[in-house]
């Protein structure tokens, strides 16, 4: 991972950080006039290492390298991590120069828009000069949209994917439901804790819920069932499959994500929208000048299809040039990280300029 230091940032909610640090990597390379660049922006506990050459083991390693959909030697892709995160970029874990101490529960509040901002002022110091693409799911998705409105001179192409232009009552209400878990953990001390203790147990039902949301009925059936860990205990401690793969990706998290920093992304989410400080959602997508390929999953509980066919609707009575596309899996909203060949036609179909039926 590299690392840029940037000076004084101003937030949206009027809360100022002295210095950022922005935490990326990237692939390919950047041609003389600055405009062959991809963007990927990543989901809630994502992080830079969508692609990895040598190890294989990036989030995104189906969709990127030589040859492949986000193609490394046609395109020079960058992935940051995001302001407020837990994997490069500052953070509450991240020591406030001011005060030499953790920012902890004092980081100031941020917006996907202070994301973009920050995202914006990467690609000035690596003199990218216009995105040919701007891609990314769940949260990656509100931060692609919002770039498209906010600095619509530097977004020829945009994929928002799982995703909304703002929040809904039932993404809202699940993020609600992880943040309590947090907090309601007695470790969580009003967020205070000490570098690597705080409310692990939180976290933890906090990942649990969010899985839940993420994947679907026929995935489960189909993966767990009923299986138990073991079938030679007395009944009451019989413990069933699916809540030892919760457990285990709850404890996994754990071992990379900060806690303050999964709240203030939390938030961020649930403040996002587009039409803000525009004029509304119309008043945003009139801003829009880049082509638009909205894409949904059929099996999202959490942005359901329903949703995502509006938000392109509405974006083609904007004025917008949108297509809608839809993936079908049974991995529900976690499709978009697990269904590459679906996402691949996706992608080459939209940069290589065909338009939808």
């Amino acid at each position: 991972m590299q690392r840029e230091r940037f000076g004084r940032v101003e937030l949206e909610a009027g809360g100022v950080l002295a210095q950022v640090e922005v935490g990326y990597e990237t692939w390919g390379a950047l041609n003389r006039t600055g405009d062959n660049a991809i963007l990927i922006t990543h989901a809630l506990t994502g992080d830079t290492h969508a692609y990895d050459e040598e190890a294989g083991d990036g989030w995104w390693q189906g969709l990127i390298g030589p040859g492949k959909p986000l193609d490394t030697d046609r395109y020079y892709i960058v992935c940051s991590n995001v302001l407020g995160g837990s994997g490069g970029t500052t953070g509450p874990a991240s020591i406030d120069p001011q005060t030499g101490r953790p920012y902890g529960p004092r980081f100031p509040l941020v917006t996907i828009g202070d994301m973009v901002r920050v995202q914006h002022l990467l690609l000035q110091h690596l003199q990218v000069s216009r995105l040919a693409l701007v891609i990314g799911g769940s949260m990656g998705g509100l931060q692609a949209i919002e770039w498209a409105a906010a600095f619509p001179e530097r977004v020829e192409r945009c994929m928002p994917i799982a995703t909304s232009a703002k929040l809904s009552a039932l993404a809202i209400a699940y993020n609600d439901a992880m943040r309590m878990a947090i907090q309601a953990d007695p470790a969580w001390q009003g967020g205070d804790y000490a570098a690597g203790e705080g409310p692990v147990q939180g976290l933890i039902l906090a990942r649990k819920i969010g899985m839940i949301t993420y994947r679907t009925y026929d995935l489960f059936e189909e993966r767990f069932g009923r299986e138990t860990v073991r079938a030679d205990v007395p009944l009451g401690d019989t413990r069933f499959q699916i809540e030892s793969y919760l457990d285990y990706q709850g404890e996994k998290l754990t071992r990379r994500f900060d806690a303050n920093a999964y709240l203030t992304l939390l938030k961020a989410m649930d403040l996002h929208d587009i039409g803000r400080g525009r004029g509304g959602i119309t008043g945003a997508f009139a801003r829009i000048t880049g082509r638009v390929c909205w894409v949904g999953i059929d099996s999202d509980r959490l942005y359901p299809v329903r949703e995502q066919r509006m938000w392109a609707e509405r974006l083609r009575e904007g004025g917008c040039a949108v297509e809608y596309r839809e993936i079908v899996s049974p991995f529900g909203h976690d499709a978009f990280l697990l269904e590459f060949e679906q996402m691949g036609a996706i992608v080459e179909a939209f940069l290589g300029g065909r338009e939808s039926m």
